[in-house]
């Protein structure tokens, strides 16, 4: 092996090994006595705002509108039914667009945690800093409780700084698990995967790709893609986090099948739909974090 590969090869065990050191994995959760498994359904309440940081056409605006207006409430009615726990991740901006639907969701105990100021953290950390504020200050003052979990990048010296116990980001284990970021702060991440998320299949026209990548698929299919996730880790006494948005996932034909499926996994003994919050406050009793 010459010098040039050698040193290579070096950099590239060392890049993972600081990689490896930014996590502390789980191999089970110790959940509480009759409860197998963990499915938390969590949403991505972006409405029009990603669009409108993509600058996208009018008319895919609209379907961000679309999930202000009815997806939302079609999904928040269909949790409550099924007595479903969900964690609504919202951006600050949809409390001065929508803020009813937090409200009303919050009066049925579901969890409003943060998703970012305007869908984006600001590259400056000052600004990025003065995003969380403001999106924090602005879920509490809409519901009445102090978000504690983010589905975003921000520092995690930033998320402590603001009293976030939590983060959903990212996929590196298929367990809630620590993780620590570049500040060298570590927090409780519950992870979700872009298999489990609804726009991966749902969204003709997602993020301006080409025709050719487009995709509609029905949702008996992607009921059943999930329904084989589930199945596998309530083998595995595991966890899933199913990630939707509400202009995805809150049509109506999408919204019938997703019962269909919350009434199937419902079946099976010992599954526990909870909010986002009580399995990182579970995660933080039951295994807390080795000091490192």
């Amino acid at each position: 092996m010459n010098t040039n590969l050698t040193d290579r090869v070096r950099l590239i065990e060392e890049a993972a090994r600081a990689n490896d050191d930014r996590y502390q994995l789980l191999d089970r959760i110790e959940y509480p006595d009759g409860i197998r498994m963990a499915v938390n359904f969590t949403l991505d309440f972006d409405a029009m705002l990603l669009r409108r940081l993509l600058n996208e056409p009018v008319p895919q605006r609209a379907q961000g509108e679309f999930g202000g207006r009815v997806g939302i409430w079609r999904l928040i009615e269909l949790f409550d039914r099924h007595d479903v726990k969900a964690t609504i991740f919202t951006p600050g901006r949809i409390c001065e667009l929508y803020p009813e639907s937090l409200k009303a969701a919050a009066a049925s105990g579901h969890e409003i945690a943060e998703h970012m100021w305007e869908h984006q953290v600001p590259k400056e950390r000052e600004l990025a800093q003065d995003h969380l504020r403001r999106s924090t200050e602005a879920l509490e003052a809409t519901v009445g409780q102090r978000p504690v979990g983010t589905r975003s990048g921000y520092p995690n010296a930033d998320l402590v700084e603001e009293g976030y116990l939590y983060n959903s980001h990212g996929a590196a284990h298929h367990l809630p698990h620590y993780m620590a970021d570049k500040t060298g702060v570590w927090r409780v991440n519950l992870p979700f995967h872009f298999a489990i998320d609804d726009a991966m299949f749902y969204s003709f026209a997602w993020l301006g790709s080409d025709n050719p990548a487009q995709r509609i698929t029905e949702p008996g299919r992607v009921m059943d893609m999930w329904w084989d996730a589930f199945e596998q880790q309530y083998e595995a006494g595991g966890y899933l986090n199913i990630c939707m948005h509400p202009f995805v996932s809150g049509r109506a034909l999408r919204v019938a099948a997703l019962g269909k499926l919350i009434e199937r996994m419902k079946e099976k003994p010992g599954v526990w739909f909870p909010s986002c919050r009580e399995v990182a406050e579970l995660v933080v009793e039951r295994h807390p974090m080795v000091e490192i």
